[in-house]
């Protein structure tokens, strides 16, 4: 029996392969009206996002430097995606795209890859557990303008493809299950587990967009209580929130914050889980395990680890294609068999 054809489209955020795709990448993340939105912005964004990203350059890049040089996301991401379609093939014919918010491959890039495949069904699926306004919305907001444009400049026309959308995972129990795995491991490494203290650091974002109806503090709150019940175990836990940029009120308390507290209450010996990372980049690979690191040693932590990303970890890549699953049932009649679709899908450059 033929198996149908299915397109899933990956999303996440994308970061720099190269010290000079630093600026850039900076420019089109503060260029996104998501991310900078006031009064008079549609006038104000660009040149006010070019200065930020001339201005914030030097130091970005000495971040980059520090881990490799470029950020690992897309490698990463790719990973993700080849493994996905691995978990999918016993029931579709499935292929994997990557559409990058702030650098390559763009949006652009997979709506141009998806339309020469032919695909009638996609799968839009962002990598953000939590639904966020500055992330899943932002990647979705996009893929809809880049997709009207491309379908308009197109010639021949062809018909519009049906797109399922998967807009947060946060409580799906596979991926609540992933994360237990890993902390599970990392708990491994202290001598006594019982000792470790669990902080939950999940990326930060603006009160003035949790006070628009963000959903986002409110998901990353249920995922934490829903890994502790999951895990059971006995530790204290708290959750904080990091990677805070500009003079806007954010999301509190901080991860910087947190590690100058922990230690004076006693708490030495800390296992920093990145709650809402599914990939390492500059925030976990920099920002937690280097600054964080050493601003927590130097406050007297005495053992500070890390949890990893979940990657393409197995637990991870299940949920994924539990997702996929879930979001086409019932839906089937409308994905053409493999046999109507180009033998050769263009890939996502």
């Amino acid at each position: 029996m033929t198996k149908p054809r299915l397109g899933v489209v990956l999303f996440q955020l994308g970061g720099p392969d190269s010290p000079e795709a630093v600026e850039p990448f900076l420019y089109n993340l503060f260029c996104d009206p998501d991310i900078i939105n006031f009064f008079g912005a549609s006038l104000a964004r660009r040149p006010l996002a070019r200065w930020i990203a001339h201005r914030r350059a030097a130091i970005v890049r000495e971040h980059y430097d520090a881990i490799g040089g470029h950020s690992p996301i897309r490698q990463l991401t790719e990973r993700q995606a080849r493994k996905l379609e691995e978990a999918l093939a016993p029931d579709f014919d499935a292929r994997c795209f990557i559409a990058m918010r702030y650098w390559h491959p763009f949006t652009r890039e997979a709506v141009e890859a998806v339309r020469s495949a032919g695909f009638r069904v996609l799968v839009l699926l962002p990598l953000y557990p939590h639904h966020s306004f500055a992330t899943t919305l932002s990647s979705l907001k996009e893929w809809r303008r880049v997709s009207a444009r491309v379908e308009r400049a197109a010639r021949p026309r062809s018909p519009s493809p049906l797109e399922i959308i998967v807009e947060e995972f946060h409580l799906h129990p596979q991926y609540i299950g992933a994360v237990v795995r890993n902390i599970e491991t990392a708990l491994a490494r202290f001598d006594d587990r019982r000792n470790a203290q669990l902080v939950f650091s999940a990326h930060g974002l603006p009160l003035s967009l949790i006070a628009r109806g963000d959903p986002y503090q409110r998901q990353v709150e249920e995922t934490v209580a829903a890994v502790m019940a999951r895990g059971g175990w006995p530790n204290s836990h708290t959750l904080c929130f990091q990677s805070r940029v500009g003079r806007q009120k954010w999301l509190e308390p901080s991860l910087t914050h947190t590690l100058e507290r922990l230690p004076r209450e006693g708490n030495r010996h800390l296992l920093i889980i990145p709650i809402s990372f599914v990939t390492e980049h500059i925030e976990t690979l920099h920002e937690i395990n280097i600054e964080a690191r050493a601003h927590a040693l130097a406050a007297g932590v005495e053992q500070f680890e890390m949890m990893a990303a979940l990657g393409d970890s197995p637990e991870f890549i299940a949920a994924l294609a539990s997702l996929v699953r879930a979001a086409v049932a019932g839906k089937l009649a409308a994905i053409p068999p493999a046999s109507t679709a180009p033998s050769k899908p263009a890939p996502v450059r």
